[in-house]
């Protein structure tokens, strides 16, 4: 494997921890916590369009889980052009 490999694979892997990290603390800090703040402006840009297209489902939002499907497609394309 190549450094270039590694490193990205990494940066889609932190990505991904980011997106979950920020579903996880939206179900136990509260709106205004310094942490959960940090990790909403890292993550909500990303989520947005997918916020528009996809309508909550009883209450659940299923971005999250639409933005971890693109960034696993987007890796999965990147690195077999590696």
């Amino acid at each position: 494997m190549t450094i270039l490999y590694i490193v990205v694979r990494t940066i889609f892997d932190i990505l991904s921890f980011a997106v979950i990290i920020d579903s996880v603390l939206s179900f136990v800090l509260p709106p205004f916590h310094p942490v959960r703040s940090f990790m909403d402006r890292l993550v909500q840009p990303m989520l947005a369009p997918f916020r528009r297209i996809i309508p909550p489902i009883g209450g659940l939002d299923l971005s999250p889980i639409a933005l971890l499907l693109l960034i696993q497609l987007v890796e999965t394309l990147v690195l077999r052009l590696l």
